[in-house]
């Protein structure tokens, strides 16, 4: 598909590599490409996905995480209607039902934000078929690309926000890879002024803090330092850390946070040394109850880059997330401002029908 965008400037303009639209999934010719980010930077690879069923294997192997798979989701729209292009009406409409389907249930704690991105395409396709169109895949993918570019407009008004919270010069913690968010703060403190240095905690066990936020911060001519998974309470000990920050799989409207495994720690030890926590993000429509944590491969904590690290007869246990209640998060940063996490019950979130606003861990 062809990205036209003449007449004003793209949103991730500016950004690092992993970053830029095509990097993050994309539909073309019946295959959606995905940057493999499971190996990346060691490696600049595609995984090439020529079903729905492919593309939902790579949600769930996390050959993209973070906000990248609302990206692949709609991206995998395209191609099951490109599947089935000229077919009935009825066997469109099946077609797109299962890839709906599919896609929004591939990662379980993020299936109703991805039924947002699912829904709104097969929404548009019925439309388009009751208009007598028979190759609806330009229009689902002009409309995941559209999705794409008004969540990078978002979390920039995100960043700009977050930053506005930072001191002239700033040693800021991060977990995970918030993917948007991250090239965003930097940009945003960049056109401020604001000096930023990072400290990314590796992020065990696809070490996505290493691999993903510091390329993004390197890439973006950032001072940026990792740290292991057991070093954060040392650092904030021995070092004047001015904020820590993720974005959220999901903010409920009690306050709560779900994010990568690891936060909820890094919350207490912030806490603990009077370190503000800052979460981004758009809070859901969602109740902690409604959140289900997503228990991974436990072999995946007992190796790395596919080498085991011990003995055949040791156990693993991997929850993808963790809960951060609301009283160890000092502020919700969302496009339309600050928030207090202990009174988002009464905070009316824009509509998001499409799902545009995510920007997982």
């Amino acid at each position: 598909m062809t990205l036209d965008h003449s007449g004003y400037q793209r949103q991730d303009d500016g950004l690092g590599e992993l970053l830029r639209y095509e990097n993050v999934a994309w539909f073309e010719n019946g295959i959606v490409r995905i940057l493999d980010r499971r190996v990346y930077p060691k490696q600049k690879r595609f995984v090439h996905c020529e079903t729905v069923d492919e593309v939902a294997e790579a949600i769930a192997d996390m050959v993209t995480q973070s906000a990248g798979p609302y990206t692949a989701a709609g991206m995998g729209m395209a191609l099951a209607s490109w599947q089935v292009k000229n077919k009935s009406e009825k066997r469109q409409v099946e077609a797109l039902e299962y890839a709906a389907h599919r896609l929004s249930t591939a990662r379980p704690t993020t299936s109703v934000r991805m039924q947002k991105i699912t829904g709104a395409a097969l929404m548009k396709a019925k439309e388009l078929l009751q208009k007598g169109e028979s190759d609806l895949s330009s229009h689902l993918f002009q409309l995941a690309l559209d999705s794409l570019e008004r969540r990078y407009r978002r979390m920039s008004k995100v960043g700009h926000n977050l930053v506005a919270l930072f001191p002239k010069k700033a040693l800021v913690m991060t977990h995970c890879f918030g993917e948007t968010i991250v090239g965003t703060m930097i940009r945003a403190a960049q056109e401020q002024g604001i000096e930023i240095q990072l400290i990314c905690p590796e992020t065990r066990p696809y070490l996505q803090g290493a691999r993903l936020t510091a390329s993004v911060a390197s890439d973006m001519g950032i001072d940026v330092t990792v740290i292991t998974d057991n070093m954060p309470a040392a650092v904030f000990s021995t070092h004047p850390v001015d904020v820590f920050t993720t974005a959220a799989d999901a903010i409920t409207v009690e306050g709560y946070v779900v994010n990568k495994v690891g936060t909820l720690q890094i919350a207490i030890a912030a806490q603990y040394f009077g370190i503000p926590y800052y979460v981004t993000g758009i809070p859901d429509k969602v109740r902690i109850d409604d959140i289900t944590i997503e228990t991974r491969d436990p072999r995946q904590v007992l190796e790395i880059g596919g080498i085991r690290h011990t003995k055949d007869a040791v156990k693993g246990y991997y929850p993808a997330f963790d809960i951060t209640p609301p009283t160890l998060v000092s502020k919700i940063v969302s496009d339309g401002g600050v928030l207090n996490p202990l009174t988002l019950s009464s905070y009316d979130p824009p509509d998001d029908a499409n799902g545009d606003f995510y920007s997982g861990s």
